[in-house]
C-alpha cells in the first residue's frame, strides 16, 4: 500500500511539472463556468441547509461541494482543524506544508485535521490536478464559485460552513494561508492548551483596528459605497487566527444575512460584531515576514510569506534543535 501511495505521489509531482509547464506557454480560452464541469470525476458532494434561519438571507452561500471530505473527523474529533486557503498552482506549498508543521500526525494524541480551500479554476487542467492530489492526500475542500483574490471571502465561509457541518465536535479552528509558517509547540501547548476546558465564543490572532482605503490603485480598496463607515471593526488579519469551533457556525449564519465584502478579514471581523464577540490581541502572530533565527522563532505563532523551500529549512531546523536553549 505505501509503495502505491509513494508512486501516485510521485505521479502527482510529475503530472503538476508538466501541466504547469503547458500554462506556461499556453493559454486555454475555454471556460469553466458550469456547476458540474467535474462531472466525469467521482466527487464527494452533500448539500447541507442550516436550521433555525428566520428571515430571507442576502447573501445565501448557494455553492455546492466539488471536493470534499465529509468523512474527515468520523472516526475521531479533533482537537484542531487548520483550514488553509490556497490556489491551484501551489502545489509545491501546500506540499511543504504536509510535510512539516500540517502533518496531521505531528501530535501523538492531539488529533489534527489539515484542509486546503478552494474554488473552481477557469483552466480544467488545474481541476483536474487538483482532483487527482485530493484522491490521493484527501485533504482539498472545493466549492464551485471561481477562485480568485475578490472571492476569499467565499473561501473562508466555505471552511467555516465545513466545520460546522461536518467537524462542529472540534474544539478549535485555525484559518490561515499556504505562505505561513506555524510554530505548532506554541499554537497548541502555549495558545491552546489541550488539558485545559475548551473556550467557547473565543476568536484571537492579529488585531487590527484601521479603516476603509479609498485609492482605487491599493490592493484593499473598499468603495464608499459597499462600505460608507470611516472605520472598520476589530478585525484579526487573515494571515492566520483561531477560534473555537462553535463560532465556525455562529460566522457563518450570520454572513447570511450580512452584505458580502471582497476583504475577507475585514468581513470576519463585522461578522463578529454582529455577534457581539471582541476578538483578542496575541503578538505571537505575524502578519510580515521575519528573518529566521531559531529563538525568535521559538517566540511566535506564525510567520508570513514563506516560500516551500523556507519552510521545510525552518521547519527541520527547529525540529533538530529542541534540545538547545535561547
Amino acid at each position: 500500500m505505501a509503495s502505491k501511495v509513494s508512486c501516485l505521489y510521485i505521479l502527482t509531482v510529475v503530472c503538476w511539472a508538466s501541466a504547469l509547464w503547458y500554462l506556461s506557454i499556453t493559454r486555454p480560452t475555454s471556460s469553466y463556468t458550469g456547476h458540474r464541469q467535474l462531472s466525469s470525476i467521482s466527487i464527494a458532494r452533500k448539500n447541507v441547509s442550516f436550521g433555525n434561519i428566520r428571515t430571507r438571507p442576502i447573501n445565501p452561500h448557494s455553492f455546492d461541494f466539488l471536493i470534499n471530505e465529509p468523512n474527515k473527523c468520523e472516526k475521531s474529533v479533533p482537537f484542531l482543524v487548520i483550514l488553509i486557503s490556497t490556489t491551484h498552482k501551489e502545489f509545491d506549498a501546500r506540499q511543504a506544508i504536509r510535510e512539516t508543521w500540517g502533518d496531521e500526525n505531528n501530535f501523538k494524541g492531539i488529533k489534527i485535521a489539515t484542509l486546503f480551500l478552494l474554488g473552481k479554476n477557469a483552466d480544467p487542467v488545474l481541476n483536474q490536478m487538483v482532483e487527482q492530489e485530493s484522491q490521493i492526500f484527501h485533504d482539498i475542500i472545493v466549492e464551485d464559485f471561481i477562485d480568485s483574490y475578490h472571492n476569499l471571502t467565499l473561501k473562508t465561509l466555505m471552511g467555516m460552513r465545513w466545520v460546522a457541518t461536518f467537524c462542529s465536535k472540534a474544539k478549535y479552528v485555525m484559518k490561515t494561508d499556504s505562505d505561513i509558517f506555524v510554530n505548532m509547540d506554541n499554537l497548541i501547548y502555549k495558545l491552546l492548551k489541550p488539558n485545559t476546558k475548551p473556550r467557547r465564543r473565543y476568536f484571537t490572532g492579529y488585531v487590527i483596528n484601521g479603516g476603509p482605503i479609498r485609492d482605487v490603485r491599493s490592493k484593499w480598496y473598499m468603495p464608499r459605497d459597499l462600505y460608507p463607515d470611516s472605520n472598520y471593526p476589530p478585525f484579526c488579519s487573515g494571515t492566520g487566527y483561531i477560534f473555537s469551533a462553535d463560532v465556525a457556525e455562529l460566522i457563518y449564519k450570520t454572513s447570511l444575512h450580512t452584505r458580502l465584502l471582497h476583504l475577507e478579514d475585514v468581513y470576519v471581523g463585522l461578522c463578529l460584531r454582529k455577534l457581539g464577540i471582541h476578538p483578542f490581541q496575541n503578538s505571537g502572530f505575524n502578519h510580515w515576514k521575519m528573518a529566521y533565527s531559531l529563538c525568535r522563532y521559538r517566540r511566535v505563532i506564525t510567520v508570513h510569506q514563506i516560500t516551500p523551500e523556507e519552510m521545510h529549512r525552518i521547519w527541520n531546523d527547529m525540529s533538530s534543535k529542541k534540545h538547545l536553549r535561547c
